[in-house]
């Protein structure tokens, strides 16, 4: 049920816009938060944000709850079925969700609200499964000559796996949903608290977990969340010496800060951070490369960590495949309303990203790129006045040390860079302060996978991607610190403690 400050007209949904602290809907206190619709411009929700006191209330619910034993005490037996309930809630609010996702961070709903949505909730179910899947102990590879001690007593030594305690979540803006649910799920099912703290950008998508925790009957404190304007919920997440873990995704920049902030109290951290990933096209698969700019920049306008935004051909294939492929991106970006079906290609999240993209694309061709397609604001078109759009761009840059190639852009933007062998390729891939992610393609595959061996980096995919619960992904260098999902993702939000038994 939404307060009074909710503008009803723009959603045929109820919105949610309250604090959730200690299993209490509670307005918020502090500064107001106005959400703005990327697709026009215009603020569609003012909600009053947590204020410092609230925020403190949060954390010590968050540790109560952990330190009585309400939840982590509880039998997989007894906990499971709680999860699973949550799950279901936004199972059957998942047209609620979409419209969300649509409003806030102005994605198409044609495109990438299913998977905004619909991938994270097929998941939900498939991390109960495989943490049920993972043993809660497993005895440690003791050698023969260990197992007896000097005194004639068998040795037994195990790992128990245990929650971590208290677990702040801060979500990003651009996949709010699922960004949001890939933290809460694995925190709560492994026995853990936790407090929600969402970008300030896309709260929304937040506040629907505190009804998802109402409808689920989770323990009093159990999940609280919380949205602010600014900085300060973060920061206290951070600092606080009641939360013992940090779950971030968002910018390396803020993640450095993250990790800063966390060091006094020697938190354990899971950041997943920004990339600058790149796509190696193999001499035999050239043809494949016109379709690498319309990938990047219609998922989501580019606003995706793991997009690969740099892309490496041959350097006497690359004036042709650039031509091709800018032809194949206007053909299949139809530049829109969020709302129209027929809309393929969204805005970005806010003016300030808007003039992100710009930024860079001037910084690029002074330093010698040259704008192939796009590179400019879109303004003044029927349908579309105001919003914060940017045109899909290409960009031929002459080599990897061009700024538009080495920065994390978070839009529309994509570099060309040709390369004189596959080391040359490797070696401008590498040429990154990032790691998150990589995409190699051939149709020799063993040769593919013997350059994807070779790239520095969380993960790479070979002729194509994965996106599954049961597989997981995180970045190495500015890229971030442990992993999301699969077993490394449940298993990030657990402790381990050694226990040697021998008998008397």
């Amino acid at each position: 049920m939404a307060s009074a400050a909710q503008k009803p007209a723009v959603s045929k949904f109820a919105i949610e816009t309250r604090m959730y602290i200690d299993g209490s809907f509670v307005d918020g206190e502090g500064e107001t938060i106005a959400v703005e619709n990327p697709g026009n411009g215009e603020t569609f929700v003012e909600l009053p944000g947590a204020s410092a006191g609230q925020i403190e209330q949060a954390i010590a619910s968050a540790r109560r709850a952990f330190d009585e034993g309400s939840w982590a005490g509880l039998s997989d037996e007894d906990r499971i079925p709680l999860v699973r309930k949550l799950v279901d809630f936004f199972l059957d609010n998942s047209e609620r969700l979409k419209e969300l996702a649509m409003l806030e961070s102005g994605a198409p709903v044609s495109t990438v609200v299913p998977a905004q949505i619909d991938m994270p909730l097929r998941q939900g179910y498939e991390i109960i499964d495989l943490y049920q899947q993972l043993p809660a102990t497993e005895d440690n590879p003791l050698p023969m000559h260990e197992r007896v001690s000097g005194k004639g007593n068998v040795v037994h030594s195990v790992r128990r796996y245990v929650p971590v305690g208290v677990v702040g979540a801060i979500s990003a803006y651009n996949f709010p949903f699922y960004t949001n649910f890939w933290k809460v799920v694995p925190a709560l099912i492994t026995g853990n608290t936790v407090v929600l703290r969402p970008s300030p950008l896309t709260p929304l998508s937040a506040l629907i977990f505190g009804e998802a925790a109402e409808a689920a009957g989770l323990p009093r404190g159990v999940l609280n969340v919380i949205a602010d304007k600014g900085a300060e919920g973060g920061i206290m997440l951070s600092e606080s010496e009641d939360v013992d873990m940090i779950a971030f995704t968002g910018s390396s920049q803020v993640g450095k800060a993250v990790m800063a902030q966390s060091s006094e109290t020697m938190k354990k951290l899971q950041l997943e951070l920004g990339g600058k990933s790149a796509q190696i096209y193999l001499p035999d698969a050239v043809p494949q490369a016109v379709a690498a700019a319309a990938s990047v920049c219609l998922a989501h306008a580019g606003q995706g960590c793991v997009l690969g935004t740099r892309i490496f051909v041959p350097e006497g294939d690359k004036e042709a495949t650039m031509q091709a492929m800018a032809a194949a991106l206007e053909k299949s970006a139809k530049i829109g309303n969020p709302a129209d079906p027929a809309t393929t290609f969204g805005p970005v999240i806010s003016a300030a990203q808007r003039d992100r993209c710009e930024r860079f694309v001037k910084l690029a061709v002074e330093a010698g790129g040259k704008i192939v397609s796009g590179g400019k604001k879109v303004e003044g078109r029927e349908g579309i006045e105001r919003g914060f759009f940017f045109e899909p761009t290409i960009l031929d840059v002459p080599d990897n040390k061009n700024p538009a190639a080495q920065e994390e852009i978070f839009g529309p933007v994509v570099c060309v860079i040709g390369y004189r062998d596959l080391d040359h390729a490797i070696e401008m891939a590498n040429d990154s302060v990032y790691g998150l992610s990589g995409h190699v393609f051939g149709k020799d595959v063993r040769a593919a996978i013997e350059v994807a061996s070779k790239l520095r980096t969380g993960t790479v995919n070979v002729n194509g991607g994965m996106a599954s619960a049961y597989v997981s992904s995180g970045g190495w260098g500015s890229s971030g610190v442990n992993r999301e999902r699969g077993p490394e993702g449940i298993r990030v939000y657990q402790q381990i403690t050694v226990l040697n038994v021998q008998n008397l």
